[in-house]
């Protein structure tokens, strides 16, 4: 295909280029303890996101008010290989539970039951598993999946038996302690205003760097004589 502007076709090869460059040193090691820019990005915003994330001390005081309210019911779990570290974990937080084939029968005071799930979500966040699993005796990010497996289906069982405000802190601390807590373990919390400024350079940079692509294509389309223009009525 012919070059009709020559001057517009070197701008868009030079943008170009000049785009895959850059491109390149994203994807090179060159980014704090020789990560890419990729993962130094998506290693922020994890950080981030766990730092924006805790909710913990918000549920542990709305758990508070259902200490002394037992509950007496059996859960269904999903599967039949959930049942044992469920009870484990169960026993271990002071409830009675008793399994049999893949249903646990379980009493327990609702309030105390949660905060011993929080307490365990929030030595997780805190990145302190070893606290965890000794208390289980088993690893600490399984003592998670137990508790999650376990508060799913006894959120349904009391929605089923109108409990709706026992129901609701289940739920909550399912989702916003232990949830939480095992998908960023590991992770070290940072907060948004103490990386603001390089949050706004980030930004900057991805809107900048898609607009160069942009006029990229741009000028090599004009190099070749292809351009947009207003249609004539």
């Amino acid at each position: 295909m012919a070059i009709r502007n020559k001057k517009a076709m070197s701008i868009g090869i030079f943008l170009g280029m000049s785009f895959l460059g850059v491109l390149a040193l994203i994807f090179s090691p060159i980014f704090g303890e020789g990560k890419s820019g990729l993962v130094f990005s998506d290693d922020l915003f994890n950080k981030l996101s766990k730092g924006s994330s805790y909710f913990i001390p918000k549920v542990m005081g709305d758990s508070k008010k259902f200490i002394g309210k037992d509950i007496s019911t059996v859960l269904k779990m999903e599967k039949p290989e959930q049942v044992e570290k469920a009870v484990k974990v169960l026993t271990v937080a002071g409830a009675k539970a008793e399994a049999s084939g893949s249903e646990i029968t379980i009493s327990a005071d609702v309030g105390s039951l949660m905060e011993k799930a929080l307490k365990d979500a929030d030595d997780m966040y805190k990145n302190d598993g070893k606290s965890v699993s000794g208390r289980y005796g088993f690893d600490e990010k399984e003592v998670m999946v137990a508790w999650w497996n376990l508060m799913k289906p006894l959120d349904k069982q009391l929605k089923k038996e109108g409990k709706i405000e026992e129901a609701k802190i289940v739920t909550d601390v399912m989702k916003k302690a232990v949830e939480t807590a095992h998908n960023f373990y590991g992770i070290e919390a940072q907060k948004v205003t103490d990386k603001a400024g390089l949050m706004a350079g980030l930004l900057v940079f991805y809107v900048a760097y898609t607009m160069w692509w942009g006029f990229a294509i741009y000028y090599m389309f004009e190099g070749i004589g292809l351009s947009m223009s207003k249609a004539k009525h």
